[in-house]
């Protein structure tokens, strides 16, 4: 009995042994994990903003400055940030803070669209927005084409 004892707490100790050794082989491995690597020459995204929610929209805007910045993808990528429904929001001119950071987004290459069946809806004439955004007859009818492309539907 005191022999089939000693026996177990070896094992029991070698499995222990065992386990610390992958699980701090594992952990090395994350240590020096560093992210997937680009090999495309071009990838395709298109943000979804459909929230008046002032976060959610400062999100969409610093998203896509962040992934613009991101060095793996930098010069491969094509972004369209398309706004319906309480996105619209971010587009009108009476939100001035938005203004300037969307600018930017154009200026660094984005497509800044907005959803025609939504002013319809809200009753919102196109000079009401920005002068320099771009229209889709329909925000899900983009998301729906973009997709059917390739493109990654993004949602902050």
């Amino acid at each position: 009995m005191k022999k089939q004892l000693t026996i177990a707490c070896m094992l029991f100790a070698m499995i222990t042994i065992q386990a610390k050794a992958q699980s701090s082989k594992l952990l090395r491995y994350n240590q020096q994990y560093t992210g997937a690597v680009a090999k495309k020459k071009v990838y395709k995204a298109i943000y979804q903003l459909d929230s008046n929610e002032p976060k959610i929209i400062e999100k969409a805007i610093r998203n896509i400055n962040n992934v613009l910045k991101d060095p793996r993808l930098k010069g491969h990528l094509q972004i369209e940030l398309v706004a319906f429904s309480g996105g619209t929001e971010a587009y009108l001119k009476k939100n001035s803070q938005y203004e300037k950071p969307l600018q930017g987004l154009i200026e660094k290459g984005v497509i800044v669209a907005q959803c025609l069946n939504t002013l319809e809806e809200k009753h919102i004439a196109k000079e009401e927005l920005f002068d320099f955004i771009g229209y889709v007859p329909s925000g899900n009818g983009e998301l729906i084409l973009r997709a059917n492309e390739g493109w990654v539907i993004v949602k902050p």
